[in-house]
């Protein structure tokens, strides 16, 4: 499994990615959405996982730009903006999307990695 992590925030997204690495996770980060369509056009990713709010560019953009280039690729988005309920009910754009709310901890997103990739 590799996962892709998407956030204007380095030391949460490094750590993260770092945390999952420990845990035999394969997981890349980066903290420019630009840098995230590069990466997808040279490596394959199972899933990406975006920060909703970032500089230049949503993580519901990303994510539709992202689906050009990966088809199959799964979405879990991350929001420090309100509540998971809050982020679907403005985030119609989103589609079908799995959502989790900073801070963010490290159990809670294996066990969404893992639902997305199961469902």
């Amino acid at each position: 499994m590799r996962v892709l992590l998407v956030d204007d925030e380095e030391e949460l997204v490094s750590a993260l990615a770092e945390r999952l690495r420990i845990r035999g996770i394969d997981a890349d980060w980066v903290c420019i959405c630009y840098d995230a369509i590069g990466r997808v056009e040279s490596e394959k990713y199972d899933i990406a996982v975006l920060d909703v709010k970032m500089p230049k560019m949503s993580g519901i953009e990303l994510k539709r730009r992202l689906e050009e280039k990966c088809p199959g690729m799964k979405y879990i988005f991350m929001t420090g903006h309100g509540s998971e309920d809050d982020f679907r009910a403005g985030s119609s754009e989103a589609g079908t999307a799995y959502y989790l709310v900073k801070p963010v901890k490290i159990e809670d997103l294996i066990e969404k990695i893992n639902e997305v990739l199961n469902d």
